[in-house]
């Protein structure tokens, strides 16, 4: 009959953690299709059927929505990011190991790397899981960065300006091979390697200036996105 078909029935079937995981999947798409500016909790609510009332009962606001999209793209990450911190890899091939999952990563999960590291947002104070995503990403590669820099024995480097070199060239590879799937790129792995290989060549060009950390020692206070 038609009324087994109909919205109220539907909704009655979905469990709350259903509920709140259709409700992150639907979010997470139209963000990346529409942006995160012009999509409403009306829109979302829309698109799995529900009123958007409903959505008030698992997220505060857009914003939360958003942010909780974010700690779920750095969960998984740190998963296989952790699995390589086990692996007892000399200094500087875990840094580019590292270096290559954070690329790989971002490239098989594009949707969540575009929410996490490529939205711009009006008001990002408000989105405290993503502020910390970003300072517990530049952390983990700051400490690889400072190892890589023990063990060469590099005088002089700034390890703050050696991680941010590094960090801004990984993430230019993996945003533009994302914005930008069209463009006649070179075969995918080579470019990776090659961006790979000059970034951590890069260390011993960061030379420190007065007031800057030259060596492990992180600054007390740091801006992270």
């Amino acid at each position: 009959m038609e009324a087994a078909n109909t919205p109220q029935k539907t909704r009655a079937k979905r469990s709350p953690e259903r509920l709140r995981r259709e409700i992150l999947d639907a979010a997470r798409e139209l963000f990346v299709a529409e942006g995160y500016q012009s999509v409403s909790l009306r829109k979302i609510a829309c698109r799995i059927g529900y009123t958007p009332m409903s959505i008030y009962l698992h997220f505060r606001d857009k914003a939360e929505i958003l942010d909780c999209i974010c700690e779920e793209t750095f969960t998984g990450f740190r998963e296989t990011a952790d699995r390589l911190d086990l692996s007892s890899l000399p200094p500087r091939e875990a840094l580019e190991a590292g270096l290559r999952n954070y690329v790989e990563f971002g490239l098989a999960h594009p949707h969540h790397y575009q929410l996490t590291f490529m939205t711009p947002l009006d008001d990002p104070q408000r989105l405290e899981r993503r502020k910390q995503i970003g300072r517990d990403a530049f952390s983990r590669l700051r400490q690889k960065v400072a190892a890589c820099l023990d063990e060469s024995r590099l005088p002089g480097v700034d390890v703050d300006a050696a991680s941010q070199v590094i960090w801004a060239a990984v993430h230019g590879v993996t945003s533009l091979l994302i914005a930008r799937p069209d463009f006649p790129w070179v075969e995918r792995e080579r470019l990776i390697d090659a961006v790979l290989a000059v970034a951590v060549e890069s260390l011993g060009g960061c030379r420190s200036t007065e007031g800057t950390a030259a060596d492990g020692a992180a600054p007390a206070e740091r801006a992270v996105p």
